[in-house]
């Protein structure tokens, strides 16, 4: 194998090239820092403070008072239950219509993709997704905030592309077998799915996570708020305790380490599943990417 030299030239250009990425790097990795540091600073040192990524007081006080009101943990319970069932209605609608476009043999299958292409394109908007929401009688219901967005479009191009990677032959042999279209898709496809699936799974649930715009729209019941919609709400509050709960009078939360604690919880969990799908996680990305 021969060994290749880099020039001078290449040596500049990658050397710019790890510096501009570490400063990137930082600038993404920096104001997180600083939101989880002061997250367990006092409110006489954020006020001090302009900017630490190590607090010199560090107190779990605010995140004792955010884990013992009732707001919160709701809140949260009601994130984590749309994020789950959300998911799984998500994934398995895109694999039931995604496989059976995969097929070459499927009578219109070239127009169900133009129409898949246009609305990937051209969204209906705002205000007509929530008139049809209301007209299905979703409003406050946390189905809102899953079937509108039941089948990305994209992700749906992606799967079916995986799916036509797989030899053709897997389906002729099952069906010489006697499996329905359906036990070949449960029995041998989704078996062979599985970075495809985690990958997608991992897609709509930071989505559904981070959703703010849905809850913000279709929810004006409280009871209902997702975790985005709490901290949106104690973020924009002149008195995030009012929004939170005071549930002991003696103590008065500071309004500023709230604001950052309640952030850093929104932002953690989520974060939290990617080291779990790691090992598929580059393979469903690159699935799909070569051939259309």
């Amino acid at each position: 194998m021969a060994i290749r030299y880099h020039s001078r030239t290449e040596k500049v250009f990658d050397a710019a090239n790890i510096a501009v990425l570490l400063g990137l790097a930082a600038l993404t990795i920096l104001p997180f820092l600083y939101v989880l540091a002061a997250s367990f600073a006092t409110e006489s040192e954020i006020a001090a403070r302009p900017f630490f990524l190590w607090p010199e007081t560090a107190t779990l006080d605010t995140y004792r008072y955010i884990f013992s009101t009732d707001t919160f943990i709701r809140s949260l319970l009601v994130t984590i239950g749309v994020t789950a069932v959300g998911t799984l209605v998500q994934i398995t609608l895109t694999m039931l219509m995604a496989y059976p476009l995969s097929d070459p043999n499927l009578v219109g299958k070239g127009l169900i993709m133009r129409l898949v292409l246009f609305a990937m394109i051209f969204s209906g908007g705002m205000i007509p997704t929530f008139l049809v929401v209301k007209e299905l009688g979703l409003l406050n219901s946390y189905w809102a905030l899953i079937l509108p967005m039941a089948i990305n479009p994209f992700n749906l191009i992606v799967i079916r592309t995986f799916f036509q990677q797989l030899p053709y032959e897997l389906r002729e042999a099952a069906e010489i077998d006697g499996a329905t279209e359906f036990a070949t898709f449960w029995r041998i496809m989704l078996p062979l799915s599985k970075p495809v699936i985690a990958t997608f799974s991992l897609f709509y649930a930071v989505a559904i996570w981070n959703d703010f715009m849905s809850p913000l729209l279709y929810i004006s019941d409280t009871d209902k708020w997702t975790l985005q919609m709490f901290v949106r709400q104690v973020t924009i509050s002149s008195d995030p305790s009012t929004t939170v709960g005071q549930l002991d009078p003696n103590y008065v939360p500071p309004a500023e380490g709230l604001k950052y604690a309640v952030i850093v919880i929104a932002t953690v969990p989520i974060m939290l599943v990617y080291p779990f799908l790691q090992k598929h996680f580059a393979k469903g990305v690159m699935i799909g990417s070569v051939k259309g």
